[in-house]
């Protein structure tokens, strides 16, 4: 704490305006005392010797002439062991042990340890005595999960240090001095294995912010192949209410090719909250065969929560990607919903009485959104690696409005937007990502990767049903207005090979076995098949078949079933496939010679 204190003048909502006396920082964080109860806010105004702060619990009680202190530490979230597997608020408390301390209704002004101090970690020293370290350098390391824990110089550490003293391998709480450096003044510091960082900086001990060249595999079939994503890279995925947003995260969790999960719940409905407490414990990660928890964090910001905390998850989150990040690790962060969290800032700009933008969001909607993507991306750290932090946002514009303004400030900063469609996930048509509304700028960036490690046909192949898929969407239009028996047979057959597209390919079952995560030699050889069968049936379109003479054969539902026949480890099985389009055509041929 500071010699700063102050006493509430004016309350509005969570919003409190504090006179002072002495000096305070934006962001800052104080505490307001009601009641012999300390509640935690944070300073996001100052205007002469008074300032406005969003306390981030449920202000009643708060009344005039109620004293503040004022810590001088920004909001910040606490760095280290220990964090994997655990459940926290959006101001990093943990929700298993505030449930302990105060059972099911969580009394507010209770704030705990992020992390565990009484837990004895197995402290490895990997730096010496004499060596000179900087800012995220790692000086030891110790096991956590399935991962080894990099103890890293606290990023406030400004230009060179050199190692005084290093700890011994052993065993040691977070807060035991595991090193003592020496700034360039000849100053000593004593560092333990965790430190704290404010949430709203960002984590820049990086040498150098590389260009998207890998993509991050999620093996689902229809964004891998037509609208992929690489890792450090930002997507968002906007759409209405019962879309499938958040089983789509899940499954996106699960399967993608990154070491670190983190779920940040901004606002969520308390029952989805809920859903994902309960399911991600039971999910078995593809990589170890144990619990998906043991590589993953959850931030939860249900929206009965105080809507002041909705912003500071979504950062803690971040922060907290960031930090794994620095160990040269791939982190995955899914925010759901970024929109509840522009709702949360424009319920605070209105009691700031700032001149509202567009549907009354602050002007700086868009500068905010932006910063937040910004702080994804593929970095080369200073100690060498490489690591990555890739952002998924899911958006709720109301009513699926695509035109609303958190939408369209979010596709200025994503590169990739998966934008689902109600139509299609009414009809059980999951994922329900629309092929024609959505896109992908990452596909130039990657097509060389494709090309080296899949197959270098597969960008070509993709365009082409692609190019079908489009076909499709116009010769539809038509069928609406006078029906499809006017369609010329070659046009008929498009509509066929679309529908194998969308029912043998896009669709996919996220309960199957085999058709819940696809591997990329899988998903090129079902493009492969499913063009052959266009080019067999087109010709014999062409010599004069009817359509109806073609779909005599079960060719075309033989060819949709792959996905559930043909295991992922047995790529082998497509060459029957092969035979069976080739016997399909002799036999029309044949009879129809």
């Amino acid at each position: 704490m500071t010699d700063t204190k102050g006493k509430v003048v004016a309350v509005n909502g969570n919003m409190v305006s504090v006179e002072f006396d002495g000096k305070v920082s934006l962001n800052e964080v104080g505490y307001v005392k009601v009641g012999g109860q300390s509640l935690k806010g944070e300073v996001i105004r100052i205007r002469g010797n008074t300032a406005q702060m969003q306390i981030y619990e449920m202000t009643n009680g708060i009344s005039t002439d109620c004293n503040v202190e004022f810590t001088g530490d920004l909001l910040s979230v606490e760095v280290g062991p220990g964090l994997l597997g655990q459940v926290y608020d959006g101001l990093q408390n943990p929700l298993p042990l505030l449930a302990e301390h105060s059972g099911y209704f969580l009394e507010r002004g209770v704030y705990l340890s992020a992390l565990d101090e009484n837990t004895k970690w197995d402290f490895t020293p990997t730096a010496k005595e004499g060596d000179v370290v900087f800012a995220g350098d790692s000086v030891g390391t110790v096991p956590e999960g399935p991962f080894t824990h990099k103890i890293q110089v606290p990023y406030g550490f400004l230009g060179s240090y050199t190692v005084k003293k290093i700890a011994k391998a052993g065993s040691y709480k977070i807060h035991d001095t595991i090193a003592t450096l020496v700034d360039e003044k000849g100053k000593s510091h004593n560092i333990c294995m965790s430190f704290k960082w404010p949430v709203k900086r960002a984590v820049n001990c990086y040498a150098e912010r590389l260009s998207p060249e890998e993509p991050m595999v999620t093996k689902v079939r229809l964004i891998d192949t037509f609208f992929p994503v690489a890792k450090g890279g930002t997507y968002c995925i906007p759409g209405p209410f019962g879309a499938g947003k958040t089983v789509l995260q899940h499954t996106t969790s699960r399967n993608a090719d990154v070491d670190i999960v983190i779920v940040a719940a901004c606002g969520e409905r308390a029952g989805e909250v809920v859903e994902t407490l309960k399911e991600f414990p039971e999910l078995k990660d593809p990589r170890t065969g144990r619990s998906l928890m043991e590589r993953t964090i959850i931030i939860c910001n249900t929206s009965s929560m105080p809507v002041a905390s909705r912003e500071a998850s979504v950062y803690t989150g971040v922060t907290l990607a960031e930090y794994y990040r620095q160990m040269g690790l791939n982190v995955l962060l899914l925010a759901d919903s970024t929109s509840r969290w522009a709702q949360a800032m424009r319920e605070m700009s209105g009691r700031l009485e700032e001149i509202p933008g567009e549907e009354a969001f602050p002007a700086y909607l868009e500068s905010t959104i932006a910063s937040f993507y910004e702080r994804a991306g593929m970095m080369q750290n200073l100690n060498g690696t490489e690591g990555s932090v890739s952002i998924i946002g899911a958006v709720s514009p109301q009513g699926g409005d695509f035109s609303e303004p958190v939408t369209q400030n979010t596709k200025r900063f994503v590169r990739c937007f998966w934008g689902l469609d109600k139509s299609l996930a009414y009809s059980r048509h999951f994922p329900a990502i629309h092929w024609l509304t959505s896109y992908s700028e990452y596909l130039n960036d990657l097509a060389p990767w494709y090309q080296t490690h899949v197959n270098k046909n597969f960008i070509d192949l993709r365009n082409q049903i692609m190019a079908l898929l489009n076909t499709e969407s116009s010769l539809m239009e038509i069928v609406k207005l006078i029906g499809s028996d006017v369609l010329p047979d070659d046009q008929k057959l498009i509509l066929e090979i679309a529908r194998v597209i969308r029912l043998g390919f896009l669709q996919q079952n996220a309960f199957h076995a085999d058709d819940t995560c696809v591997p990329l030699e899988k998903q090129y050889k079902m493009m492969e098949i499913i063009l052959y069968l266009y080019k067999k049936a087109k010709a014999l379109v062409t010599m004069g078949m009817p359509m109806s003479v073609l779909k005599e054969d079960n060719i075309f539902e033989k060819i949709i079933a792959i996905k559930y026949d043909v295991p992922n480890d047995k790529p082998e099985m497509f060459d029957d496939y092969k035979k069976a389009v080739d016997t399909f055509y002799d036999k029309v041929l044949e009879k129809n010679g």
